[in-house]
């Protein structure tokens, strides 16, 4: 089996195959995803509906790329259900607890975690259950014998495990966030679901088009000298723009330096950090009223600092920009909706991470060198004693 134009055993000899089949299979593991969500229906129906109903809050929550699913989901769960919504990393929750949670309620908390093992994701949900009055618990992971999977909540709590496939096995995540991702997005608009089979297809068809034609060109790119790279995308594509700069920054240990940002807000001192040793990758949303601020900020990187490239990520050709390297999923544009399109819109640099990885001499797999980063965070220590007791908390 071939995976990016690899063969298996030059893969593992690369220490590359698990991060490279993960990355290939996901297209796969999106249908899968849909298929076990949406025969869970019923199951989840009474909870959903229930929490739904009574929630005057939404916190969406996560540490690292688990957190940044939340930035894609927050406009989303805002304009379906209603509700107020924020996205809050776990990281956030369990240093200042009392500055994101209330004992007057109800709220429903919806955590993201691969495995669920990081010390902040059982102690955020705890923090939660001790200051909370009432909340619900969602939890969406892809390890079933996780910690969090498993935590006992004096709280209504329902955890959904994503099919068994989704739980890489490399250090970066790659199919357990876009199948985080996209098991967020179908459950905001959960009544929904029978009729949303139509966008995870889009998602799919459009991953493969990247996997299938586009390697050649980021395989490519890879091999340039930069030393920096800049992700922008805006709305939904926002999260997505941070899960970019963080995978290619894990996948070369830090040796790509990456950021991050919004188009518009990278006009407001970020854009400083382009040299010529900077690669740029703007992350198109297919809503016309954006891409007209997205096009303005591409039109504006002629002028001044160059960068080494300028790289475009859309549903469609756009006209009345130039850009070195345009992926396009679609010849004409078939009608995705905007938040589907931060699902697929991040293998480009999953596989970007992938190829420049190689060029570095590290391995995909494992690519930390010195063990400064690891699949699963150590080394974190949980001091909850600290804090006074909360008014109305469970003990």
């Amino acid at each position: 089996m071939e995976y990016f134009t690899l063969g298996e055993e030059d893969l593992i000899s690369k220490g590359a195959l698990n991060t490279a089949k993960e990355i290939h299979e996901q297209p796969l593991i999106w249908n899968l995803t849909y298929a076990k969500l949406a025969a869970e229906q019923k199951d989840i129906a009474g909870f959903w509906n229930m929490a739904l109903k009574n929630s005057r809050e939404i916190i969406l929550t996560g540490a690292g790329t688990s957190a940044f699913i939340g930035y894609s989901l927050e406009g989303t769960f805002q304009r379906h259900t209603g509700i107020t919504t924020v996205s809050v990393p776990t990281t956030h929750l369990v240093t200042h607890p009392e500055d994101y949670l209330r004992a007057d309620g109800p709220i429903l908390v919806i955590s993201f975690a691969r495995s669920g093992n990081s010390p902040e994701s059982v102690a955020a949900v705890r923090w939660v259950d001790r200051i909370c009055k009432d909340c619900y618990h969602f939890v969406i992971t892809c390890d079933k014998d996780g910690q969090l999977a498993n935590y006992k909540s004096g709280n209504k709590k329902y955890t959904f495990v994503l099919p068994p496939e989704s739980n890489d096995k490399s250090l970066a995540m790659t199919s357990s966030y876009t199948s985080m991702l996209l098991t967020g997005l179908l459950m905001a608009r959960f009544g929904e679901i029978s009729t949303l089979q139509e966008q995870v297809g889009f998602c799919a068809k459009y991953g493969r088009t990247v996997i299938d034609e586009y390697t050649t060109t980021l395989k490519e790119i890879a091999k340039l000298d930069f030393e920096r790279a800049v992700f922008l995308g805006s709305g939904p594509l926002f999260g997505t723009a941070m899960e970019s700069h963080l995978k290619l920054q894990e996948l070369t240990d830090g040796q790509i330096i990456c950021k991050s940002d919004s188009f518009l807000a990278f006009r407001h001192g970020p854009k400083a950090v382009i040299n010529e040793k900077s690669i740029v990758v703007f992350l198109f949303s297919n809503r016309e009223t954006v891409q007209r601020y997205e096009k303005d900020l591409v039109k504006s990187m002629r002028r001044g600092k160059k960068a080494m490239r300028l790289i475009g990520v859309s549903e469609k050709p756009l006209a009345g920009i130039t850009l070195d390297h345009a992926i396009c999923f679609s010849g004409t544009g078939s009608g995705i909706e905007e938040e589907y399109l931060a699902v697929c819109s991040v293998l480009p640099a999953q596989i970007l991470g992938l190829f420049k990885s190689l060029e570095l001499g590290l391995k995909p797999d494992n690519p930390s060198v010195s063990g400064a980063i690891s699949r699963v965070v150590e080394g974190v220590v949980i001091y909850e004693g600290e804090y006074p007791p909360m008014h109305n908390h469970r003990p």
